[in-house]
């Protein structure tokens, strides 16, 4: 059996949407129904792809699905559903953007130290430098140090070259991702909500249309 590729940085933000599906697991773009306790996003890439037509770009990721099912229902949650994601995502360790699909996936049942193992043993299994998380708050006391922004308008070349040009925006914002129904999401630190705001509309964002919910994001690695 030839040895795992060697964990890089790459961090897949957290990426959410404005409203969430009920049922099972699946790559359809709506969700209509309430948030999850829990959202996880990770990826099983550790190759750093350039070119937008790449064939890794158009796995499904399945298997890779139904591992971290596992992982979560062992780890005492309950998996809703998943879907595909196509991002673009900056190193600063290898200080280059990168294209790569990951999968979101809805979690139930957590407690917020379950969805840090959770993620820590994903982590683990593909060899990624970290995995993040956004917990949403349940109570007044629970903590809100980030942000998830969801907005239509841009596309990955954008995202990509918007990421490219801005210095701060790929320092701070890391990347983004897309739904496959083209909608871009981010995941900012509090703090950061002007440059976010400021980033996307210069990439072509359409800030009118955009929904933003505070939450708890933690990188875990």
């Amino acid at each position: 059996m030839p040895p795992r590729p060697t964990p890089r940085r790459l961090i897949v933000p957290a990426i959410l949407v404005a409203a969430i599906m009920a049922g099972g697991a699946g790559d359809g773009p709506a969700r209509t129904a309430r948030l999850p306790d829990a959202e996880l996003f990770a990826t099983n890439n550790t190759a750093v792809i350039t070119d937008p037509d790449d064939p890794r770009l158009n796995g499904r990721l399945r298997s890779f699905e139904r591992v971290v099912r596992r992982i979560i229902s062992t780890g005492g949650g309950k998996l809703r559903r998943s879907r595909l994601l196509e991002g673009v995502f900056f190193s600063s360790e290898l200080q280059t953007t990168t294209f790569e699909r990951s999968r979101d996936f809805d979690v139930d049942g957590v407690t917020p130290r379950e969805l840090h193992d959770v993620a820590e043993r994903v982590r683990r299994r593909f060899c990624q430098q970290a995995v993040l998380t956004f917990d949403y708050p349940e109570r007044p006391s629970d903590p809100r140090d980030g942000l998830e922004i969801e907005l239509p308008g841009v596309d990955a070349q954008r995202l990509r070259d918007g990421l490219a040009a801005n210095r701060e925006a790929r320092e701070r914002l890391v990347g983004g991702s897309l739904t496959l129904d083209g909608r871009l999401v981010l995941i900012a630190d509090r703090s950061d909500l002007k440059l976010a705001k400021r980033f996307v509309t210069d990439i072509g964002g359409d800030l009118r249309a955009a929904t933003i919910r505070s939450g708890h994001r933690e990188f875990v690695g």
